[in-house]
């Protein structure tokens, strides 16, 4: 099959098996992927994976490890990517998220989507609606991380928010907020940058000009260790910044206003996949405006090129 493999260097491949499922998982023939910077940054070097890459999907059960399974065969499904071992004290209490042997699907120990078929627990499995498009379904998994962050802030009180980075995920993030009713500013760093957030009828502004602790909360989705000392800038002492950037690149961060200024920082990773498939069915989301392109798995390392320009949003892969 053909497949996006990183080996310290990421190449395109023709001749990679089809994989072989266990009894408790299932095979799925990609139909659509998604890039996001995640994968960037793997491809940089963050957290050292080597494998296929790739974890935003949509595709079809082609075969199951077991009969009683077999309701899923022909099924379109995308896939929470956290893979636990199912029987330490974690697991079993919590879900697979922070399993200290988890694999995660094009992240950690797991081959990912950028492939014609991938494999995964069918206990990762969730149907897509009919009335979700593949080009909507694929946005499953960022959505869930966005509204992550929104559960995470549930049990605080309503206030401002500002999110720094108005790329892929941060759009998400901004908008799901907004639709529970927090008053959001979405920040870059150009003017450039915030014409697609002020489409979606966002407020914005540049967070150069912003001055120091003006939000009770601050997310930063903007990938870059400068939008982190950002965050803490802006955030109002005793205020909460909620880190969800994933990033190779270590630069030095002065964390003073964190003990000075008493400021909660939680961090940010995956969340629930039901309640994003039930958002993407609504279609109260204009994520077609996020694409900037489309290419097949042949052309992967020319999308993934393309992905890392400077404002580039949302680039998609099909076999």
């Amino acid at each position: 099959m053909q497949a996006l493999e990183l080996n310290n260097r990421l190449t395109y491949r023709q001749d990679k098996p089809i994989p072989a499922i266990a009894g408790d998982e299932a095979l799925i023939r990609l139909k659509l992927a998604g890039i996001c910077a995640t994968d960037l940054e793997l491809v940089k070097g963050y957290a050292g994976f080597s494998g296929i890459i790739g974890h935003e999907f949509v595709g079809t059960v082609e075969a199951v490890g077991q009969e009683k399974h077999h309701h899923w065969l022909n099924k379109r499904v995308v896939g929470s990517i956290n893979i636990g071992c199912g029987v330490c004290d974690v697991c079993r209490r919590a879900g697979p998220e922070h399993c200290l042997n988890r694999r995660v699907l094009g992240i950690r120990g797991h081959d990912g989507a950028f492939a014609d078929y991938l494999r995964l627990p069918v206990a990762n499995l969730f149907p897509v609606p009919d009335e979700v498009p593949d080009e909507a379904a694929v946005f499953t998994e960022p959505l869930a991380a966005a509204i992550r962050v929104l559960k995470q802030l549930a049990p605080l009180p309503v206030k401002p928010a500002a999110v720094i980075g108005p790329g892929r995920l941060g759009l998400l993030i901004a908008k799901v907020l907004a639709m529970a009713g927090y008053d959001v500013e979405v920040l870059g760093r150009s003017a450039t940058s915030l014409a697609l957030p002020q489409q979606w009828q966002l407020k914005t502004a540049l967070v150069q000009d912003v001055p120091a602790n003006r939000y009770d909360y601050v997310v930063d989705a903007s990938g870059r260790a400068d939008g982190f000392s950002q965050a803490l800038r802006i955030a109002k002492p005793r205020g909460t910044v909620v880190l969800k950037s994933t990033f190779s690149a270590s630069e030095p961060v002065d964390l003073s206003k964190v003990v000075v200024g008493e400021l909660n920082i939680l961090g940010s990773r995956c969340g629930p996949f039901d309640e994003a498939l039930a958002l993407l069915r609504q279609g109260s989301i204009p994520l077609a405006s996020m694409v900037d392109g489309r290419y097949s798995l042949k052309d992967g390392l020319a999308a993934l090129r393309h992905a890392a320009q400077p404002g580039v949003r949302k680039i998609l892969l099909q076999p």
